[in-house]
Formats: C-alpha cells, sequence, structure tokens
C-alpha cells in the first residue's frame, strides 16, 4: 500500500510538473513585444531596480521581467510606479498591440510624452513625472481608452481637437500642468466622461463644451476661464475657484431658437424661474396683473434682443464674444456672409469646426483656439487679406480645365508620384512641361479657400537655385493645385533605390553635390527666410535632380498650411528620417530637419533605404545601423554604396561622415545650424580638390577606372 502512495505521489509531481513546464516552454515573448521593452530598457538609462531587464534579453515574459504581466507570449500590462526611474519611455510603444494598463507614474521621466503610443490601452497613467511639450496625437487612436492621467508634469502646448473617438474615456485628468488655450470641441464627444480635473493650468475661454457631458465631478481651479457656467455643471461636484467667470444672468438664446428644454432635471436651486416666486398659489386664472407682467416681460426680452441683434453688428469686445460662443454657430460680422447665414447653418458649423483644428498649426498659438469668426473680423475681415495675399502671388493662375487638358485629366500614365497631402502628375502644355500637385480633400478640404490663398502668396515667395519654383496654382471647385516647375531626373529616391537598366549609379561627386545643394536650400529656408520655415519632411523623395543633377528641394512652405499636417506626418512616420524628438512629442522644429538632412546625407552614403524592414533587425535602422561606425574609417569604408566600387576619396568619405554624425544627433540642441552644415560641405569640397578628381560624370555616368589618391 505504501508503495501504490509512493507511486501515486510520483505520478502527482509528474503531473504538476507538466503542467506547469507550458506555461515556462510557451512563454518565448513576442519577438516584437521583446524588441520594444529592450528599448524601453535603454531609454530608461537601464535602470538596477528594472530587476531581469536586459537590454539584449528576449523573453520579458518567461523571464518575468519586474513589472511586466503577459498574456501567453504577449505583454499586456507595464506597471513601473514609483521606482525612481529617469530617461525616457523609449519608441515604437504601437507595437504593443495586446497592452492595456501602462502605469509610469511617479517617477522622474523627461521629454516629451512619446507619439507612438500603445493602441488598445485602457488605462495610461503618466502621473507625477516632467514630461513636456503636449499631448500625443496618437491618442486619438486609443478607442478602448477608459483612464488617462497626466497630471502633475510640464505639459504647456494646447490641446489638439482629437478626442472625437475617445467616447470610452471616464476618468481625465490633466491637472497641475501649463495646458493652454480653450477647451477642444471635440470634448464634447466624452459621452461616459463622469471626472475630469483641469485645474492648475492655463486654459482659456468658456466651457461650454463640457454641458451636456455626464460629468459627477468637474474641476477647472485656477485657470483663466471665463464666461458663464452652463446650469447643467451647476448640480455637480463643480470646483471652480480661480477664474474670471461672468457674474449675472447668461444671456438669451437668439431669436427663433426653441424654448430651453435641454435642462429637464435642474427643478431646484436654479435661479431664472420667475414662475416659481410670486403667484404660485393662484391656480384660479391669469389676472390683470399677471397680464400686464407678461407684456412687460415680452417688451423686456424684446429690447434685450434687440440690443444684442445690434452688438452683434458692432465692433464687439472679448467677452461678447464668449457669451455667443454656445450658440449653434457664431454669427460672421461680413454683411454678405450674415445675410446668407439662415440658408448655410450646416456648412458654417463644418467651416467653423475645421478652422478650429487649423489654428493649431498655420500660425503661433493664439489665447483662444476656440475663438469664433467675430474674433478675426474686427474692422478686417479675411476678404480683404484675400485680396491683398492675391496680390502678393507671384504665380499664374490655371483653370481646372486647363490642367485636365495639360494632364490627360489626371490620368495613370501621367502620375509621377504620390506624397503624404496629394499625388503629383505631369503636365504638357504646347511649350513646356510643369508638374501639377493636386492636394487631397482630407488634408485641404474645399471651403478653405483662404487659407490656400496664403499658402499660394507665401510659397510663391520663395526663390533659390535649389527650391523647387512655384509655376502656377488652381482654386476651382472646391479643389487646390499647385503648379512646379518640372525635372525630368526624378527625385533623389529613385536615382538610389528604384534599379534602372538605363540609368547609372550616383557617383561619389555628384552625392557630395546633392548634399550641398539641398543643404543650401535648407540654410535659405531656415536663415533667408523671415519668419524661418521648418520644411518638416525632408526625405530623398522631396529632392528632385534636374538633367545637371543639381538638387532641387520640393514642398517647401507646404506642411506649414495644411492644417494638421503634423499630424498626417506622424501617422506616415516609421520611414527612418523623422527626428527621436519629433517621434515622442510630433513637434517639428529647424533642428528635427537637420536631422532629416543628415538620415539624406547617409542614404547617399551607404545608398541604403532610412528603414529598410526586409534586412536583418539589427540594420533595418539605417541611423541605429551606421552611427556608431561614422569614426571608424575600416567599417566605414564597408558601409559605403557597393554601387561606387571603391572609387571615392578616403578622406572626403571621412568628413562627409563627420557632417553626417554632427547632423544625427539624438539631441537636438547639439546639432548644427544649416549654415555651418552648408560651410562644412563647402570646406570638404575644397580641401579634397574634387574637380581633379572626378569620378564619371555629374550626369552619373559609369565610373572611370582611373587610380584614385586616397591619400588626399
Amino acid at each position: 500500500m505504501s508503495e501504490s502512495w509512493r507511486g501515486l505521489v510520483v505520478v502527482f509531481f509528474c503531473i504538476c510538473i507538466l503542467g506547469w513546464r507550458p506555461s515556462s516552454i510557451n512563454a518565448a515573448t513576442d519577438p516584437a513585444d521583446a524588441a520594444v521593452l529592450r528599448g524601453m530598457y535603454s531609454s530608461l538609462n537601464s535602470p538596477s531596480q528594472l530587476t531581469q531587464w536586459s537590454s539584449t534579453g528576449d523573453d520579458p515574459c518567461g523571464q518575468s521581467w519586474k513589472g511586466v504581466t503577459c498574456s501567453g507570449n504577449r505583454v499586456t500590462e507595464i506597471k513601473l510606479s514609483g521606482l525612481g526611474l529617469s530617461g525616457s519611455m523609449g519608441y515604437q510603444l504601437s507595437s504593443l498591440t495586446l497592452l492595456t494598463n501602462l502605469d509610469m507614474s511617479n517617477n522622474n521621466l523627461g521629454g516629451g510624452i512619446p507619439y507612438s503610443l500603445p493602441p488598445n490601452v485602457t488605462r495610461l497613467n503618466l502621473a507625477s513625472n516632467s514630461f513636456n511639450g503636449g499631448l500625443p496625437y496618437s491618442i486619438s487612436q486609443m478607442v478602448s481608452l477608459t483612464y488617462l492621467n497626466v497630471s502633475h508634469n510640464q505639459l504647456h502646448d494646447q490641446l489638439v481637437d482629437m478626442f472625437g473617438q475617445l467616447s470610452s474615456l471616464s476618468t481625465m485628468d490633466l491637472s497641475f500642468n501649463s495646458v493652454s488655450g480653450s477647451l477642444p470641441e471635440t470634448f464634447s464627444s466624452l459621452t461616459s466622461m463622469s471626472s475630469m480635473y483641469l485645474q492648475n493650468n492655463q486654459f482659456v475661454g468658456p466651457i461650454n463644451v463640457l454641458a451636456t457631458l455626464p460629468l459627477q465631478t468637474l474641476n477647472v481651479e485656477n485657470n483663466h476661464f471665463n464666461g458663464w457656467i452652463p446650469d447643467q455643471l451647476k448640480n455637480i461636484n463643480l470646483l471652480k475657484d480661480g477664474n474670471s467667470w461672468n457674474s449675472g444672468s447668461a444671456p438669451p438664446p437668439p431669436p427663433g431658437t426653441p424654448p430651453a428644454s435641454k435642462n429637464p432635471n435642474h427643478k431646484s436651486g436654479s435661479n431664472n424661474s420667475p414662475s416659481d416666486g410670486a403667484g404660485g398659489g393662484n391656480k384660479s386664472g391669469i389676472g390683470g396683473g399677471a397680464i400686464a407682467g407678461i407684456v412687460i416681460s415680452i417688451l423686456l426680452v424684446g429690447a434685450i434682443v434687440a440690443f444684442f441683434l445690434i452688438k452683434r453688428r458692432s465692433k464687439r469686445s472679448l467677452s461678447d464674444i464668449e457669451k455667443l460662443d454656445n450658440q449653434p454657430f457664431a454669427p460672421l460680422a461680413s454683411n454678405e456672409v450674415q445675410e446668407m447665414k439662415s440658408m448655410q447653418t450646416s456648412s458654417i458649423i463644418k467651416t467653423h469646426s475645421f478652422d478650429t483644428t487649423a489654428s493649431i498649426n498655420l500660425r503661433p498659438p493664439p489665447i483662444d483656439r476656440h475663438k469664433s469668426f467675430d474674433e478675426d473680423d474686427f474692422p478686417k475681415k479675411p476678404i480683404v487679406a484675400k485680396k491683398a495675399n492675391t496680390a502678393l502671388i507671384n504665380a499664374t493662375s490655371y483653370s481646372i480645365a486647363d490642367l485636365q487638358m495639360a494632364t490627360d485629366s489626371f490620368s495613370v500614365e501621367n502620375l509621377l508620384g504620390e506624397g503624404s497631402f496629394g499625388r503629383v502628375y505631369r503636365a504638357r502644355f504646347e511649350n513646356k512641361v510643369l508638374a501639377v500637385k493636386k492636394i487631397d480633400s482630407s488634408a485641404l478640404p474645399g471651403d478653405l479657400s483662404e487659407e490656400f490663398t496664403e499658402m499660394v502668396s507665401n510659397i510663391s515667395q520663395l526663390h533659390h537655385q535649389n527650391v523647387t519654383e512655384l509655376v502656377g496654382y488652381c482654386s476651382e471647385h472646391g479643389q487646390h493645385l499647385l503648379v512646379y516647375e518640372f525635372h525630368k531626373s526624378g527625385s533623389l529616391h529613385d536615382f538610389l533605390h528604384l534599379s534602372d537598366d538605363y540609368s547609372k549609379p550616383l557617383t561619389w561627386n555628384s552625392r557630395v553635390k546633392i548634399s550641398l545643394g539641398t543643404a543650401r536650400a535648407l540654410e535659405y529656408l531656415h536663415e533667408g527666410c523671415s519668419p524661418s520655415v521648418v520644411h518638416k519632411n525632408i526625405k530623398s523623395a522631396n529632392i528632385l535632380l534636374d538633367a545637371e543633377l543639381n538638387p532641387h528641394l520640393s514642398d517647401c512652405g507646404l506642411t506649414s498650411h495644411i492644417p494638421n499636417a503634423d499630424q498626417v506626418l506622424n501617422q506616415n512616420a516609421g520611414s527612418g528620417y523623422s527626428a527621436p524628438e519629433v517621434a515622442m512629442s510630433g513637434q517639428y522644429t529647424l533642428k528635427s530637419d537637420v536631422y532629416s538632412f543628415g538620415v539624406v546625407m547617409l542614404e547617399l552614403l551607404s545608398g541604403r533605404k532610412p528603414f529598410d524592414s526586409t534586412r536583418p533587425r539589427s540594420e533595418q535602422s539605417l541611423v541605429r545601423w551606421a552611427t556608431p561606425q561614422l569614426h571608424d574609417i575600416d567599417a566605414l569604408g564597408k558601409m559605403v554604396d557597393p554601387a561606387l566600387e571603391g572609387l571615392y576619396p578616403v578622406k572626403s568619405l571621412s568628413r562627409f561622415a563627420d557632417v553626417v554624425a554632427l547632423c544625427v544627433q539624438p539631441e537636438p540642441e547639439f546639432r548644427p545650424p544649416m549654415s555651418e552644415v552648408v560651410q562644412a560641405l563647402v570646406r570638404l569640397v575644397q580641401r579634397t580638390n574634387m574637380s581633379k578628381r572626378t569620378i564619371g560624370s555629374d550626369q552619373g555616368a559609369s565610373p572611370r577606372t582611373e587610380n584614385l589618391d586616397t591619400q588626399e
């Protein structure tokens, strides 16, 4: 019997072991998840408190990395609160597609909140750190988010109007930051919001957009809010001190507005119902006094309405505008538009909401991002500005019919390429060939004709031998098109990466010339224009080459006038050109342009794409792979584009690599201005006396097999 029991015990333990082993055997973590966590560990400065974490480990789930919870081989939770972590959160967090809980609160993390956040997170807690910048646009895609806490940081940017899909969000805490601007219109889409904490920021404007939310707790203390507190918010747990609220009764609704029935639950505590006071016991009918009161009330209301109608036609103060901010649409000061108002209410609403978003990116942020049209109207209506801008346009106006004929109705045969904001077509006219960029309506809707006029006016003022010249434009039937000079040699991207039996590889001379010309174009935009122009989309596909392989930078000035251009470019990120700070904050600067230019130089040096998923994982990111080798002459020789067949001056290559290393530094403040990059490339040309060491022709002809003085 004891033998039987002993056997049963052995069997039991075997079953337990077999039952437990699969969890460890199958715990091999998804490679993409493991890569993100390794990157996070490095970005956090490899802290010792993260036990089991490693910059080379490939199994966070099986090795029980501290704070990491998995389901199968996928990471589902990361909880690293209160560990004294420093550095940043890392990149490419969007690869953690099964992550539902990310808690990095109560640490010392800095920089911008990463742009690319896990898309399916339900709880995101980044409170009590030192994050700066603003909320990344990727939050707009986190449709399952129920809890968002970024309180006690150093956020200061205005809120982008991006909350339209976050209907599951029930708690949001933005308190104790320096967030500025007005509350986004899409806050009204937060239909599950019960607790909102906005205190101790720099918000301005009214809070009417919160009126219809099912809020139980709202804290808006210590901001710069003004206007009236909506009745719907008066019976909740509302903390409102430290603002500039308007006193007295709110203004009446505009004429023709249905009787107020949106506050059925507010039966007590209301001071706006005269029938609740006198006459409560008079149930037998309406007496003469009551009739007189009604007449007086009607006259009083009529007087008030007349006052506001007159007031609306005159120059109004900011407080007057805020009083009307919760109307169905903000009244326009232009008499012509005012007469059409009743016929085009829905159109005006659409324009108003889009213009709200556009104002985020087009100009330095105003005090109130959601100002009404009246605020722009004070006696300088955009119609006048439009005429002025048209007068400043130094380009030809084409009709849609002209461009349709020239492009064969925008046929596929004439399609030259497709970018972030539209397609480019070849246009054949009688005596010339041009390139037509047809801007997508999603990037620039037809009703934004004034923005397009301003764009054309500004771009037409850009003149530089290395900047693609704007020849003309077209704005008809809700479509916006730009007409540029045409460069038949195509883009640098095509030269480097598209195999063509008829084309020859670029010589070293040509590569240096392309780098110098592109650098001069950027120097002009950054330091020759006032105000400076940030390109934001530097890449080899936007560097066009003429017959002599001189570079011409395209799309200059375009992104400054496209609403939500930054978000569009960030959604297309991952190509390898974006600077680290752009990936984290979504913000573009002169220094992020310098980084992208450095990537293009690296592309010219190596012949590789900035990001190539077909290569081994360690070589997919060109910058990460190449940067450690830029100062090793032996390694540098091995990473040079094989198409050069070794035909280049060694010292020229080394100096070229030195410029690349300066431009792609991870810290933006250490990258040089473009004027210094130009000077460095000019010295490179002068020192190597390249005119006497031409390897092949500047037209990219086959390299000659002459000896090269590699000691130069």
